[in-house]
């Protein structure tokens, strides 16, 4: 349980520190750097690019304090957040050893990416996730200081789909026949905002008491290419696949940030959960 008494810490990780999590950084910290001190590091981190730069400024950012990080500089420190922010970061380290709760987002690398401006279509996208994130977490850690208050506070990728390299081919139709059923929505929602669950999670979260349900609908996600699994020990977790398309990325996650009421609960569940599955270390 992360101490209340303090500012929350989040670290943003990245592949290069370059783009996506400074882009992060300089967000979260001028969103609410009153409530979290801000960090981010890659695991094969590059000169800072300077289209973020521009992007940032553009969007009236500081980025005078923004400097390039190795993950290892932060070896020997405590997060209450770790984000991931693009899939290799999330293999490289699926469970970072500091970490009181971490979280899996993927962004496509806007050095990679179609459009007219791409680093600004980024920025403009990991800024709906952090308004999203800021709401989820501010009401968690509401609940919890009311707790404190009250002196009642209790004390390798490896998947069937996993040779997937390019982006996928979505039939629009299918996709949205996915999106019909209450549980294969809300798994999406959830699995979009923590990156990876299993279905003890789901099940909890979903307040589901049949595991045959909950797994039918993750294996008709999981047909359609829109889930992957992985299995670990006696647990199999699921996350969005990384190979989708970003249309079909983008309305997932607009969809997750413009209704997370509908996972509110759920999330609060999740969060409480006694003897959630331990997500042994994968880091290489």
């Amino acid at each position: 349980m992360a101490n209340l008494n303090h500012k929350q810490s989040v670290l943003f990780l990245c592949t290069g520190n370059s783009a996506r999590s400074q882009m992060a950084e300089a967000l979260l910290r001028h969103k609410a750097g009153e409530q979290f001190d801000v960090y981010s590091a890659g695991t094969q981190p590059e000169q800072i690019d300077s289209r973020t730069l521009s992007a940032l400024k553009k969007f009236g950012l500081d980025t005078a304090s923004l400097i390039s990080n190795h993950v290892d500089d932060f070896t020997n420190r405590t997060f209450d957040y770790v984000i991931t922010l693009c899939d290799k970061a999330n293999k490289e380290c699926r469970s970072y050893k500091g970490a009181q709760k971490q979280l899996a987002w993927d962004f496509p690398d806007p050095k990679n990416r179609d459009g007219l401006d791409p680093f600004a279509s980024t920025l403009n996208e990991i800024n709906n996730r952090l308004s999203m994130f800021l709401l989820v977490e501010s009401k968690f850690l509401a609940v919890e200081e009311n707790k404190t208050a009250n002196h009642t506070q209790s004390n390798p990728l490896q998947n069937s789909n996993s040779q997937i390299q390019q982006t996928l081919n979505i039939d629009p139709i299918s996709f949205f026949k996915c999106l019909t059923d209450d549980i294969r929505l809300k798994v999406l929602l959830l699995t979009n905002y923590y990156g990876e669950l299993c279905v003890c999670e789901l099940m909890e979260g979903l307040t589901q008491d049949s595991q045959p349900k909950v797994s039918r609908n993750l294996a008709v996600l999981k047909k359609a290419n829109i889930l992957l699994d992985r299995k670990h020990s006696q647990w199999v977790f699921y996350q969005i696949n990384p190979a989708l398309p970003l249309w079909v990325k983008n309305t997932i996650s607009q969809t997750s940030e413009s209704n997370i009421e509908l996972v509110t609960d759920a999330i609060d569940r999740i969060s409480n959960m006694k003897n959630r599955p331990n997500k042994d270390s994968f880091c290489k």
